[in-house]
Parts: structure tokens; C-alpha cells; sequence
């Protein structure tokens, strides 16, 4: 959709957009950092690949210590909230096994489904705001925070809940979502954080890529996150 108003034709549009961080990632020296950085963007690759996911048309917005993503127009929502996820969890866990002495990567991952537009410095409008909101939610940091052998905290806004993970279109269970609400900047924003007392983690070689069959499931938009 597009609409016309001062700044002449802006084209607004619904995405999927994921947001990615590094716990403590300022706490690590600069070559930890590199190497945190290295190993994250091999953790999504893979994890991608694993879940049927055609990365070569996302748009990444990096910073030092995650990124965040709009994914294209088309992407299968049911296997990025799903398959992607669980993928992303199994392969951190397994590189985190390896580490012997040093500090194991541990993330937290926001997803939302909402509008925004393309802009010089990056997308702007609501689905990115509502994001990174989610993804900077206390009680997603107080996850990890508590449970000292989780190596993913996942949190999904509450449109996406209702639209993609109670539809049983999407591999997560939905009895392992907790409601929160997260008040920032004067806005109150509700989402689902994925439990750790509840979460069946499924070897990454059981998932399958996704090629063209199955349920291609968009989400269309529920209301403000």
C-alpha cells in the first residue's frame, strides 16, 4: 500500500521483522567480540539454511552486537517463528558445548509482524519500534538472567501469537508462551516470551528444509503489538 502526504508517495507495507541480540556482548574484550560476531552470523546461516529459509532477499540492519531483520514479503511466517527458532536454539546450544573457559553465546530473539517503510538509514515505522521494544524487555533479559543453562530466550509480540503460533501452523507449541506487557517510553507493549521450563528442543537434523510444499501461512495483521 502507499499514501501520499508532505514528503510526496511513501510505500507502507506489512513485514516480518526479527531482531537478534548478544547477551553482555560490551562486557567482552574486542577480540571476543569479533569472534561473537563470526559465530552469530554462522549460527544464522546455518540455522536458515536448516529451516528452508532463502536468506539472499533479507534486508540486515547490523550493529556491533546483533541485527535486525526485515524479511521479504513472501517468507513462510509459521517456519521463521517455528523452524527457524528451534534450528537457531539447537545450533547454539551445540556450539556452546564446545566452549571450554569462555563465555557461551547466549541471545535473545524478538519477532513481530507489522507495518513499516523503507528509509535512508534503515525501515522506520511501527514493526521495527515494536521490536525492539519486545526484544529489550526486561523480563526476556531476566530469562537468561535466571536460567543460567538457557542459551535462547524468545519472545513474539502478541499479534504474531494469536496469528502464527496458536494456529498449530507453526511447529512451537503454544502452551510454552507466557503473556508480558513491557512499558517503554511512556508505551505499553504486550508480547509472548517462550517458557524455559516447557521447551522441547528438537535436534537439528530432524528438522527439514522447507521447499515450496506444506502450508505457506502468511499472518495478517492483528493490532498493535
Amino acid at each position: 500500500m502507499s499514501c501520499t502526504n508532505g514528503f510526496g508517495n511513501v510505500r507502507l507495507m506489512y513485514r516480518l521483522v526479527l531482531a537478534v541480540d548478544v547477551e553482555k556482548y560490551s562486557a567482552r574484550d574486542a577480540r571476543e567480540q569479533l569472534r561473537a560476531q563470526e559465530e552469530l552470523k554462522r549460527i544464522l546461516n546455518v540455522a536458515a539454511e536448516n529451516a528452508g529459509l532463502d536468506q539472499r532477499h533479507w534486508y540486515e540492519q547490523v550493529s556491533g552486537d546483533g541485527e535486525l531483520v526485515v524479511l521479504p514479503e513472501d517468507v513462510d511466517v509459521s517456519a521463521v517463528v517455528g523452524d527457524f527458532t528451534r534450528q537457531l536454539e539447537t545450533i547454539l546450544g551445540e556450539v556452546n558445548r564446545k566452549v571450554v573457559g569462555g563465555r557461551r553465546l547466549r541471545l535473545r530473539v524478538a519477532i513481530h509482524h507489522g507495518t513499516l517503510t523503507p528509509g535512508p538509514f534503515g525501515p522506520a515505522g511501527d514493526a521495527p519500534i515494536v521490536v525492539s521494544r519486545l526484544l529489550d524487555a526486561k523480563p526476556l533479559r531476566r530469562l537468561l538472567a535466571d536460567q543460567q543453562d538457557r542459551d535462547l530466550a524468545l519472545i513474539v509480540s502478541q499479534s504474531l501469537y494469536q496469528d502464527v503460533v496458536r494456529t498449530g501452523f507453526c511447529s512451537l507449541d503454544p502452551e510454552e508462551f507466557q503473556p508480558v506487557r513491557v512499558n517503554a517510553k511512556g508505551v505499553q507493549y504486550h508480547g509472548f516470551v517462550r517458557r524455559p521450563d516447557q521447551v522441547r528442543v528438537a535436534p537439528a537434523t530432524a528438522l527439514r528444509p522447507v521447499s515450496g510444499g506444506g502450508a505457506e501461512l502468511v499472518a495478517l495483521p492483528g493490532g498493535r503489538a
